[in-house]
């Protein structure tokens, strides 16, 4: 009988669709509110005048085989594509000219990217210790003292902004890059911990995200979420905005405790009644819900920062660039000083973004880096971002397509003491049993994580019931 047991998900992103995925085929009784009208969370794509457009993720990395098995299983398979060979280089910007990141030792000794003294001190690596609890220390200070300010400058700082639009002097390095610090807590140093955790992943069958493929789908990201979602029909509720949970004591005697959802939907006000209750929405939504059960929910959620990105896609006829479209895009470090953080050469990595002779690109303004950009006319904005793209990337002329979407609150910081907020949000869950979270601001922001953390949800939930 367990498998009739309610279970009420909030939010229809990746992370909700994947958990319910599970759940539904187990048998249990799974019923998705979702405030928007269509499935995805932050994946949307459209289409465009012959452009397809990404304005959340542009791609997944393949570090589960749980991607694998969910495309296969919802009927993905012949849409799913990984990126071309050619994208594998990516560039770095440095005094006003694009260098290609090294990804070998011999490349790394030929790269114009670093200095000879940067690359001596990368060298001495091995050689540094251990330090101190890493909750409280940002990437930043990780990087230094093991790699040196160049490799931090040139290096991490471009990477942190374009993986969480981020503040390196900020993110946390064991919150925010878990798998790094560990190299050093266990293994004494990255040098020593990559090759040695090499063997871990592979009796793990995981990739490391150096390595993992990366993959979209023909029609674009969305493909992802929505596929998941025609498996989950019937189960969900769209333009279903959630209130309030509350706790509903049937029979005090055998404490059969059972949960009181209440949302919004088409201007009336509904409930549903609950065994469980997974919040997957952000969690500057999820504070709005759950202060119902502990106002301290709302201190902790409230201090979670979510900085705001704009998305900028353009197009060009390929006649206009003179840059070599030969990889993956470029990091724009913040000594350069420039308005955008970086971009990505979409119609280079994936096919069918636009026609052959055209060119597309998805830039990114904005994050913890420079959130007061914002202040500025949207158009003004725009058009310092395109004089800044058209001088790096050699364009002459105006491109023949444009689109935009600003995130006010994009990707969660993982920022310095975000332990607190883990902590406290696993004895929330502790004293509040039947209730559960997750999302991208637990586990990783990635769509990789947030996958691989979906069934690790579904077997606490299962666990739980059991």
């Amino acid at each position: 009988m367990n498998n009739k047991k309610k279970i009420t998900i909030l939010g229809a992103g990746i992370s909700g669709l994947a958990t319910a995925y599970w759940l539904n085929k187990d048998g249990f009784d799974v019923q998705i509110l979702e405030a928007k009208n269509k499935a995805g969370g932050s994946m949307e794509t459209s289409s465009e005048n012959g452009f397809l457009v990404d304005y959340g993720p542009n791609s997944g990395l393949e570090t589960t085989p749980l991607i694998r098995q969910l495309v296969d299983e919802i009927d993905l398979s012949n849409e799913m594509i990984y990126a071309n060979e050619s994208s594998n280089k990516r560039y770095i910007l440095r005094y006003g000219k694009l260098h290609a990141l090294p990804i070998s030792p011999l490349a790394l000794i030929k790269s114009n990217l670093f200095s000879l003294r940067g690359k001596i001190r990368l060298a001495c690596e091995p050689f540094i210790g251990k330090s101190n609890d890493g909750y409280y220390q940002s990437i930043a200070e990780f990087v230094h003292r093991r790699l040196g300010q160049e490799f931090l400058d040139y290096a991490i700082d471009p990477f942190v902004s374009g993986v969480f639009a981020g503040d390196p002097n900020k993110l946390s390095v064991k919150s925010a890059f878990p798998k790094l610090y560990r190299l050093e807590e266990v293994y004494g140093g990255l040098v020593k911990g990559m090759i040695k955790g090499a063997r871990e992943r592979k009796k793990r069958a995981e990739q490391s995200k150096q390595n993992a493929k990366m993959f979209s789908f023909i029609n674009g990201m969305q493909t992802f979420p929505t596929a998941i979602a025609k498996m989950l029909e019937g189960k969900i509720s769209y333009e279903s905005r959630v209130q309030g949970v509350e706790r509903r004591v049937e029979n005090v005697e055998f404490e059969n405790e059972t949960w009181k959802v209440t949302f919004e939907k088409a201007g009336k006000i509904h409930e549903l009644i609950s065994d469980y209750v997974l919040s997957t929405i952000p969690v500057y939504e999820a504070s709005k819900i759950f202060s119902y059960l502990d106002q301290e929910f709302s201190k902790h959620a409230d201090d979670i920062y979510y900085p705001p990105v704009m998305v900028l896609y353009i197009g060009f006829k390929k006649e206009q660039i003179a840059q070599p479209l030969d990889g993956f895009g470029y990091l724009i470090p913040s000594k350069e000083k420039k308005i955008f953080l970086g971009a990505i050469w979409s119609s280079t990595i994936f096919p069918n973004r636009c026609d052959e002779d055209k060119a597309a690109f998805t830039l990114f303004v904005g994050g913890a880096r420079s959130p007061h950009l914002f202040d500025i006319d949207k158009e003004e904005l725009t058009n310092k971002v395109l004089k800044e793209f058209n001088e790096i990337m050699k364009i002459s002329g105006d491109p023949i397509f444009m689109t935009s979407k600003i995130w006010t609150k994009a990707i969660p910081q993982y920022n310095i003491g975000y332990i607190e907020h883990e902590n406290y949000f696993d004895r929330f869950e502790n004293k509040n049993p039947g209730i559960f979270l997750s999302g991208n601001y637990r586990g990783g922001i990635s769509v990789g994580d947030c996958v691989k953390n979906s069934e690790i949800v579904y077997k606490k939930i299962i666990a739980k019931i059991n």
